[in-house]
């Protein structure tokens, strides 16, 4: 093969992979969506509802980028917490798919990474809200951690 057969074949390629959908969807099936893109910042939260949310010692949520969501549109119940955020999930299996600030539109969620289908580009890059953590859960010494979220500064 000559050099200018391997540059379109590596162009070709580059193009497919820059376009990959990622792929998700909740416990029952029900809700199923795809994303384009992440953000480079993924943190393991542990806020109290989070905890409780997620009902885990953590929720690691990122945002992403081109949400479509392909299937279970009117399955997504949200819950409205006292300080203006949004957790949202499956109605039907009671899947927790994620978090959006006060006043933000579904198309900004920040999703659960456990209900992507396969493996995603994502790496973890701190602890957040670890003043709330479960006294039982042992934090992430290779992570920084922040007492509140990551604008407050870090606490060790």
């Amino acid at each position: 093969m000559d050099d200018v057969t391997l540059d379109m074949r590596a162009e070709k390629w580059s193009k497919i992979v820059m376009s990959e959908k990622y792929k998700g969807s909740c416990l029952c099936g029900g809700v199923t969506f795809s994303v384009n893109s992440f953000s480079d910042q993924a943190a393991n939260c542990h806020c109290t509802m989070c905890r409780k949310f997620h009902g885990a010692s953590f929720a690691t949520l990122v945002g992403v980028s081109s949400l479509n969501w392909l299937s279970g549109k009117a399955l997504l119940k949200h819950y409205n917490a006292p300080n203006g955020t949004v957790r949202t999930f499956c109605n039907d299996c009671g899947t927790s798919l994620g978090f959006r600030v006060k006043g933000a539109s579904l198309e900004e969620i920040e999703l659960a990474i456990a209900t992507f289908d396969d493996d995603i580009p994502v790496k973890v890059d701190a602890q957040i809200y670890t003043n709330y953590k479960a006294n039982w859960c042992q934090l992430q010494s290779s992570l920084p951690s922040f007492g509140e979220g990551r604008e407050t500064g870090y606490t060790l």
